[in-house]
């Protein structure tokens, strides 16, 4: 179904895995198609509760097809092609079901910023991440500039995609950019692992909760708890609610239905 990604299920979990070894998971327009196409696929399936994405162990993802922007000749194509591929991205952060980034060897340009619009970052100890466009004279165009800001900070931002040298895991980790370090050989293991206790958790409680998160982080504090609230009388409705709490004082574990 698919030429530049995996899709694959195991146990709840969706793994989408960026198979173009060639170019080094650059992104094509070919596969951020098929990407926003995994994506809707998975949102149907009820049985999926969170997703995995990742590029193996050796790349997660080099950048952009250079090939392809180097193609574009003026300001409106690079307008066009900036918003198209952050709408892809924005899918990925608004997607009501929970993304692992599993983040194995380089995560350079687009590709560190695929995994920024993810939720949960865990990188392995081999990993290197950077934003390098400011060396081909452009910047982090596919959303990156406002996201790794509010991870970081606008100081550090800009040292870090001002020089445009990447950094290893450890630094990463240090800067909060990954989650979670993890052995090369565990990468995909340790995501897993994790992937299949939010599998577990309370669907709609899950999207609420990134909703909450999400959307508050770019409010002032009264409009971020009223959405906050929000939230919170939606999952008052769910049948998962009343299954929680009276698993909770029934003393057993809760099976959530996602309703």
């Amino acid at each position: 179904m698919f030429s530049t990604i995996l899709l694959s299920s195991y146990d709840g979990v969706a793994i989408i895995k960026l198979n173009e070894e060639k170019s080094l998971n650059a992104l094509s327009y070919l596969m951020l198609k098929e990407l926003k196409a995994a994506l809707d696929l998975i949102g149907k399936d009820e049985s999926l509760k969170v997703t995995i994405l990742w590029g193996g162990e050796s790349v997660f993802g080099a950048g952009a097809n250079l090939k392809e922007v180097s193609k574009i000749n003026n300001s409106y194509e690079a307008y066009v092609y900036s918003r198209n591929i952050q709408s892809v991205f924005n899918c990925f952060e608004d997607f009501q079901k929970p993304v692992i980034a599993a983040i194995g060897g380089y995560a350079l340009g687009g590709g560190l910023e695929l995994a920024l619009s993810c939720d949960i970052r865990i990188a392995s100890e081999n990993a290197r991440i950077g934003l390098p466009e400011v060396k081909l004279g452009v910047l982090p165009a596919a959303g990156g500039t406002s996201r790794l800001t509010r991870l970081v900070g606008r100081a550090r931002a800009k040292e870090l995609i001002f020089l445009g040298d990447p950094v290893p895991a450890a630094e990463a980790y240090r800067l909060g950019i990954v989650n979670r370090i993890v052995p090369d050989d565990k990468l995909i293991e340790e995501a897993m692992k994790m992937a299949k206790v939010l599998a577990t958790r309370a669907p709609i409680a899950l999207a609420m909760i990134k909703n909450a998160i999400n959307v508050g982080a770019d409010l002032g504090r009264d409009a971020a708890q009223e959405n906050e609230s929000k939230c919170s009388g939606v999952l008052f409705n769910t049948e998962d609610r009343i299954e929680g709490m009276n698993a909770f004082l029934e003393k057993r574990k809760a099976a959530f239905k996602g309703r």
